[in-house]
């Protein structure tokens, strides 16, 4: 097999902005087969397959990493290179999805195709490369029945997100929320006869924009609001009378969201409908869990430190899938991978080379713990 730095460069060059992951789920699939795991791709969309691959044999759950294979858009003119080319700046790789996530597949399959192959009594390991992750765990969240049974369930979680192989135990949720205004429409001469929707919906953002009363975790620091998406109108002789604006609320435990809707009502005034349009629960993972300290070992024996870092801002597809191998409680469940966390959706994307091998040989030191005789 490719190594994995390798690896990465041939999953860069898929374009995977929002579709095309079945292509790339295709090839990852096709090297794992070569190494003797059983795959299966899920399908939710054309284009857009997830694979799950697992080794065989095995009498229990299985260790499962994850990682996701579509990235953000990009505007390649704001590039200094071909962001689909896999450049090489010294030990830098760049591209789209170098760091969020590419590095992290391509280090799990490596790590997961090199353990397939080594002789022993295999405990069990599957990989789960996922779609749609950046618009809200999509791939995931919208599998049916039939296609999430593919995945068995029981056992910890590696989600192999940018941590600069930093050892991560929690992170925050994400509560989208969909505003929607309406008003009446009128001449644009004369405003006073409408009821103008956008500006109710802009006045509506600056109070989200501005508002410091969030709740707030001790670890996990505050809830967070932004503002992603405004729109209204189809004309500036018109007076808008409809207006829809996208809030992406980053959630911390303890925070119901029944309540947390209820205050972006509040905050938005009289006539604005607010659902939810994604609900996503942050993951939290005691530092006393055995299999923590298993990874911390695996760290260890790979000379990397093993302190546990504070929980990331962003979520991850562990937000369903650690309920679904756990069975609705949370599986135990890490966050370490090779990207870095700074690179995520930037121009210029880049990882580093010598992280995405680091992260293999703790993958690896991690499955042989893993399967080693209790």
């Amino acid at each position: 097999m490719t190594t994995a730095v390798e690896l990465l460069g041939e999953l860069i060059r898929f374009r995977t902005v929002g579709g095309g992951e079945g292509a790339a789920a295709r090839h990852c699939a096709t090297l794992a087969e070569g190494a003797g795991l059983t795959t299966r791709l899920l399908e939710w969309e054309p284009g857009r397959e997830q694979l799950v691959a697992r080794t065989t044999g095995g009498d229990g759950p299985p260790l499962t990493f994850t990682g996701h294979l579509d990235t953000v858009p990009v505007a390649p003119d704001d590039w200094s290179v071909d962001p689909w080319a896999a450049a090489r700046d010294g030990d830098k790789v760049v591209g789209r999805g170098a760091s969020d996530m590419k590095s992290g597949v391509a280090a799990a399959l490596a790590a997961t195709v090199a353990h397939a192959a080594r002789p022993h009594s295999c405990r069990g390991v599957q990989l789960v490369l996922t779609a749609g992750e950046e618009t809200g765990c999509t791939g995931l969240v919208r599998l049916d029945a039939p296609e999430r049974d593919a995945i068995a369930r029981g056992g910890p979680l590696v989600v192999a997100e940018p941590t600069a192989n930093e050892l991560v135990l929690g992170h925050k949720g994400a509560h989208w929320m969909r505003l929607r205004a309406t008003g009446r429409a009128a001449h644009g001469s004369a405003p006073e006869l409408g009821d103008n929707a956008a500006v109710r919906l802009a006045r509506a953002a600056v109070a989200l924009h501005d508002h410091a009363g969030w709740p707030r975790h001790d670890r996990f620091g505050p809830v967070t609001a932004n503002v992603g998406v405004l729109r209204g109108g189809v004309a500036p002789n018109v007076v808008p009378d409809a207006a829809e604006l996208l809030l992406d609320v980053r959630t911390v435990p303890g925070v119901d969201p029944a309540r947390l809707r209820a205050q972006v009502g509040l905050l938005a005034g009289e006539r604005v409908e607010v659902a939810d349009h994604v609900v996503l629960p942050p993951l939290d993972t005691g530092a006393d869990d055995p299999f923590v300290g298993m990874v911390r070992a695996a760290l260890q024996a790979g000379g990397l430190p093993d302190d546990v870092a504070p929980p990331a801002r962003f979520f991850t597809d562990a937000s369903v899938l650690a309920g679904l191998l756990g069975d609705g409680d949370a599986a135990p469940t890490v966050v370490l991978g090779p990207g870095e966390p700074d690179q995520c959706h930037v121009v210029d994307e880049y990882c580093l080379a010598t992280r995405v091998e680091q992260a293999v040989t703790v993958y690896e030191e991690l499955l042989a713990r893993w399967c080693a005789p209790a």
